[in-house]
């Protein structure tokens, strides 16, 4: 397996050390009982969600007036490894793998229950100026906490 974004793929799993769990779901399945292809970007959004939490970076409401930066996904990527089915109990790994003037690069890891890759991914999210629409630098306070976690 080899994705454009993955080097060395044992030392780039090294560095996942948070994930959450999910079941897929009748409904996630096509007639085949294989998940369907776009449901990965579905757990990625959980994922990433969950994991800004647990970093203390969760994302500000967009509808506040004083806010000066909401992260959006500029773009996202799954590179599929082994088919996943119905039932299958899936672990998706998160972690900040590059750190921007404005952006982080994202990167996701998909196992299944018997501790199988099923899926990769890479996603950037970049901090928008919610009225402008451009991007605006992460704050002092914001790259100050990401170097607290040893992230950058």
């Amino acid at each position: 397996m080899k994705a454009n974004y993955i080097e060395d793929f044992q030392e780039w799993t090294k560095d996942f050390s948070f994930y959450i769990e999910v079941r897929v779901r009748f409904s996630e399945t096509d007639m085949y009982g294989h998940m369907n292809n776009t449901v990965s970007f579905t757990y990625f959004e959980q994922a990433r969600i969950d994991y800004f939490r647990h970093l203390g970076i969760l994302m500000p409401a967009a509808i506040d007036e004083n806010v000066e930066g909401i992260p959006i996904v500029a773009d996202l990527q799954c590179d599929y490894v082994r088919q996943v089915f119905f039932d299958d109990a899936l672990k998706i790994y998160t972690k900040v793998a590059k750190v921007g003037n404005s952006s982080l690069d994202i990167h996701y890891l998909g196992k299944n229950q018997k501790d199988e890759v099923c899926f990769t991914g890479r996603g950037t999210v970049v901090q928008m100026d919610p009225r402008t629409g451009k991007s605006v630098p992460l704050s002092v306070e914001a790259r100050n906490h990401l170097a607290s976690l040893s992230i950058i």
